[in-house]
């Protein structure tokens, strides 16, 4: 069974109420969203509470999904881009990680001044974002941060493929000249 087909015949069981078939979804789709959500969020714990909230929203709207054409999972993209959304607007600053959650990154062979170098550049990369264009950054974050191939992020944007290339061309050079500035 192609790949579309198996996708679409486990949204169809899982909108008709069978359990096993929405866990798949979660297994097959969780890894992906929460590095899409962690790449927005510092705070590990709160990326991992949003991205569960995300999945109980795709629980309570699985019923009304209806395939537009494009991969279920550029629906669930929507619903995590919408939730962090609501999140930033009431949240009046950003959390910051604290440094001695750096181990959880990397264990770069024990080395703390590593871990501390990595977890600085990390809050660094994460600044820098935040100064660029928000569909830029989007474009940016799905396809460096979450490693999703063009046509997955075209679709999951609701853009063409050019139009998602262009984003991170600029994007790219907004990041770097950002990059200068934190």
């Amino acid at each position: 069974m192609e790949a579309r087909e198996h996708e679409a015949n486990l949204v169809k069981r899982a909108q008709e109420g069978e359990v096993n078939a929405v866990g798949e979804l979660y297994d097959r789709y969780q890894t992906v969203i929460f590095r899409y959500v962690r790449a927005r969020i510092y705070d590990h714990q709160i990326a991992q509470d949003l991205t569960g909230e995300i999945f109980l929203r795709m629980v309570e709207n699985i019923p009304s999904y209806r395939a537009m054409g494009v991969p279920f999972v550029a629906w669930l993209y929507r619903i995590a881009h919408n939730h962090l959304v609501n999140h930033i607007r009431k949240e009046t600053a950003q959390t910051m990680e604290p440094l001695t959650a750096a181990a959880t990154l990397s264990h770069a062979e024990g080395n703390p001044a590593a871990l501390v170098e990595q977890k600085i550049e990390f809050e660094r990369l994460h600044r820098a974002l935040d100064c660029i264009d928000d569909q830029q950054r989007e474009v940016m974050i799905l396809r460096f941060l979450v490693e999703m191939p063009l046509k997955d992020v075209a679709e999951a944007l609701g853009k063409t493929v050019g139009a998602v290339k262009t984003l991170q061309h600029r994007g790219t050079l907004a990041l770097q000249v950002a990059l200068k500035s934190v």
